[in-house]
């Protein structure tokens, strides 16, 4: 429930899949804002909403198998069978991010940094740890917000 995984300053709930190429290229710096987000009373989880049946790498045994080979010690790592959860929040593509303060208000929903050629542009901190910080610190998001880009949710058909 969302009760039991917030955190005492905020929640990061993200739509992620296995085989996303945008994903994959971003799950270094993921797993390693989400490792120092802890320290800022920050709970990250991560959920994976893909049609599975069509899209078998995201299947939930390779989910373990993902969250293990990339270390997601921090973050819970969620399948969302029914794609309930992913209509609720509006998420539409791999990697989403939505950035919520103590009181469970949304106040983020961007990238996590910029993303050329499916290479992060890595120049400082993310954007996403950026605003998580501000949002533990203030209860409050950056005003200003780049969305995320990605891989499109895999609907059931």
């Amino acid at each position: 429930s969302l009760e039991k995984i917030k955190g005492k300053n905020g929640t990061l709930i993200m739509f992620i899949c296995n085989h996303c190429p945008y994903v994959k290229a971003i799950i270094e710096d993921l797993v390693k804002d989400c490792n120092s987000l802890i320290n800022e009373g920050i709970n990250s989880v991560a959920i994976n909403s893909n049609d599975t049946k069509n899209f078998p790498e995201d299947s939930f045994e390779n989910m373990v198998k993902f969250s293990r080979k990339h270390n997601f010690d921090k973050i819970e790592y969620l399948i969302d069978e029914t794609q309930k959860i992913a209509k609720q929040y509006g998420a539409m593509c791999t990697p989403d991010f939505f950035g919520f303060n103590k009181d469970l208000e949304l106040q983020y929903r961007g990238r996590i940094r910029e993303i050329k050629d499916l290479k992060p542009v890595v120049n400082g901190e993310s954007d996403l740890m950026r605003a998580m910080k501000m949002i533990a610190k203030t209860n409050k998001g950056p005003k200003i917000q780049i969305p995320s880009m990605g891989c499109s949710i895999k609907w059931f058909k």
